[in-house]
Parts: C-alpha cells; structure tokens; sequence
C-alpha cells in the first residue's frame, strides 16, 4: 500500500505515516461521521430544538484549529437558526470571560475540541456555566476519553464524539479538524439529515480526487523555494483560509511563514507582504456575487510585487482570470456541486497536502515536524487562574 506514492517504509522512516494516511482517509471518515450524526438525530435535534427556542446568542469555539471551524461555521449557523453566532476561541473566552457571557444572555456554546484535554476546553464550561444563568453546552470531539467529554454540567450538555478515525495521531490537526467542520454543518441541517447522502457522496469524491489528481502537482509546487504563502477566502472559506495558515506553518515548523485573510480585506494593507518569495492561494466561492470581489483581487496582484506562484481552488472553470495553477474539481466531479460552506470541508486538502509534501522536502517529520518542541499535540503549560479571586473584573 502506498500514501500519494510514497511507500509505507519510507513515511514510517521519515515520521509521516500518521500524518499521511490521515490526510489520505478523510473521505471515508466523512462518511462515517455523517452516519453518526444520523444515528443520533432524535437526540440531537431534541437538544437543538430546546436550545434555540430558549438561546439568543451562539457562541463557537475551540483552540487553535478547532477555534477556526467556528469561522467557517459562523455565517451558516446564524442563517440556519436566525440566532446571532459569533466565532470566539476559548483562549479569548479564557482571558475576557465577561465580555462574552452575560448573565441574562441565554447561550448556547458549541465546543470543538480534537482531544478535549487543552486546559482552555474546560476551563470555558466553567465560566459559561458560573456566568451565565443559563447555558446550554454542545460539544463535538473525537475523543470519548478527552476530559471535555467526560465534564458534566449542571446545565444541559449535549456531547457528540466523532468515529475514532477522526481522531488525528499526529501532531497536525487534518482528519478531526474536517470531521468536527463536517459534523457542525450536519446538525445545522439536522431536520433534512437524511436529505444528504448524495451530498456527502459528491463531497467524499471531491476529497478522493483532490488527493488521487492532485497529489503530484502539489508535491511539485511545494519543492518551489517560496518561504512565504498567503491564503484567501470569503464567507466560510475564510475558515479554510485561516485554518491552511496555521497547517503549512506548523508543518514546516514556522520556516514558512503564512497569512491568511479575506479577498477584500487583503488590499487594505496586507498585501504588502507579498514579494517575489511569497505562493499565494485561493479558495474561490462558488457564488457569483462574491466570485466578483475575488476576480478584481486577482487582477489587482499584478499591482506591485508578484507572488512566485498563484493557486486557486474552485467547483468550476474560471476562465477570467490567470493563475499559475488550478484546480478545478468539476472536470472530474459530473454531478451538481455543493455549497461553499460543505466545500470547505474538502477544499482545506489542498493546504494540508502542501504542507505535507513542504515538511518533507525541507527534511521534517510531519508527524511531529516541531524540532524544539515550540509546539505540542496538547498544548502544555496553560495555568487557569480563579477568576473569583479577581473581584475587580467580576464588576466588569
């Protein structure tokens, strides 16, 4: 068996068998964390349901990359619910609890957690649950044996834990980030759950052909000698966009330093990072409207310094603009494409794969490419202080 061509004894020697076979399976993940979800329908949606009637604020969160699927989770879950959602990590929930949970502000607090065992996961339950009157917790994770699964609340808690596939061995989140980005959009259509088989078929085929297709052209494009990369989305792709940041930097240990923003914002300043060491990537809606603001960027990059190469992403041609390579997943998918915020459960491939291929070529181990241990699987060394001692700030 082999993982993008590379034999199992050559990733076991180099540290990357994890890490490979994780990013590699994900579509047949997928398919088993929608049968999990559908599995538990009654329940969830009976949670839901009392939720919502009752909340007038959602809050998504998590650390680090579970923080960055509430970003592409946001704008859907507001729509879907007509309920005020809002993104906020637990490392902002942590520091400046009450300026994000009010007494009489009835939440719902939906945590994403990989392994559940990062001090923060905890640590925000107990400050939803002290500050506000009432609370209600939703918490999907891959693992059943993570300390947020197991904390129990003395408001009405709803857990989720994902197929243990999902559960990533290495040290970067791939497989649990998709899984859990998958499992949030799933309860957000819970009451047409049964609706999205052939959905999730056509989302499965996407990601077996990004790897199947793609594997080789983005192993080339990481042996570039770029030290910098910047991704761009919109909308539930900003997600994606933030998400693939951290994913080449952790990667390759910060020697690629990333940036990630929106099509729009990326003129007001940001652009200045790029030079002629710099990839720049984009994950390109599938609305109309919004591929206009996405198109006029494109033709803006030739203003200034250009990019060593550009990359783009998209569920169709696009044949108005020019990019140094792109991948275009209708020419291999002949079915009805699927919306933006289910794409981004398979567009993110594409940063995962070069950051892969990049850990490799600069001599890493993707698996645990941190040479220094700078970073860990579990972040370590995070002291939660009793916020009860600081009476000053209760007052806030």
């Amino acid at each position: 068996m082999k993982y993008f061509d590379y034999d199992l004894e050559f990733l076991q020697s180099k540290g990357a068998i994890y890490t490979a076979r994780e990013i590699n399976d994900q579509p047949n993940v997928w398919k088993e964390t929608y049968n999990k979800v559908v599995s538990e329908k009654s329940e969830l949606i009976g949670f839901w349901q009392s939720a919502v009637q009752i909340c007038s604020k959602i809050i998504l969160t998590g650390a680090g990359t579970s923080a960055y699927i509430g970003l592409s989770l946001e704008g859907a879950f507001q729509k879907s619910s007509g309920i005020t959602t809002v993104a906020i990590p637990t490392t902002h929930l942590i520091t400046h609890p009450a300026e994000y949970f009010q007494a009489n502000v009835p939440t719902l607090l939906v945590s994403f957690a990989r392994s559940g065992n990062s001090p923060e996961s905890e640590a925000a339950h107990k400050l939803a649950d002290s500050l506000c009157e009432k609370v209600f917790h939703l918490v999907i994770t891959c693992d059943s044996n993570g300390k947020l699964a197991r904390y129990t609340s003395v408001n009405p808690q709803y857990t989720l834990v994902l197929p243990e596939d999902s559960n990533d061995k290495s040290l970067a989140m791939t497989s649990s980030y998709t899984n859990m980005l998958l499992a949030g959009l799933l309860i957000k259509d819970l009451e047409h759950i049964n609706l999205l088989n052939n959905k999730i078929k056509i989302l499965a085929e996407y990601g077996n052909v990004l790897i199947s297709k793609f594997s080789e052209p983005l192993k080339k494009i990481a042996q570039l000698n770029f030290d910098r990369a910047v991704f761009l989305g919109s909308g539930p792709f900003y997600g994606t966009a933030t998400e693939s940041n951290l994913k080449l930097q952790e990667l390759t240990d910060g020697n690629i330093v990333c940036k990630s923003d929106t099509f729009l914002a990326f003129r007001h300043g940001p652009k200045a990072v790029v030079n002629e060491h710099t990839i720049v990537v984009y994950f390109f809606s599938n609305n109309p409207y919004v591929y206009q603001y996405e198109r006029d960027l494109v033709r803006n990059m030739q203003k200034g310094k250009m990019p060593m190469f550009q990359l783009g992403i998209s569920q169709q041609p696009l044949s108005d603009i020019k990019l140094d390579y792109q991948i275009d997943l209708s020419k291999y998918v002949q079915e009805l494409q699927i919306e933006d915020e289910y794409f981004t459960v398979c567009a993110v491939i594409m940063a995962q794969l070069l950051g892969f291929f990049k850990s490799l070529i600069i001599g890493l181990k993707p698996d645990n490419p941190s040479v220094l241990g700078a970073i860990s699987r579990v972040v370590e060394g995070v002291v939660i202080y009793d916020l009860n001692k600081y009476s000053e700030i209760n007052q806030l």
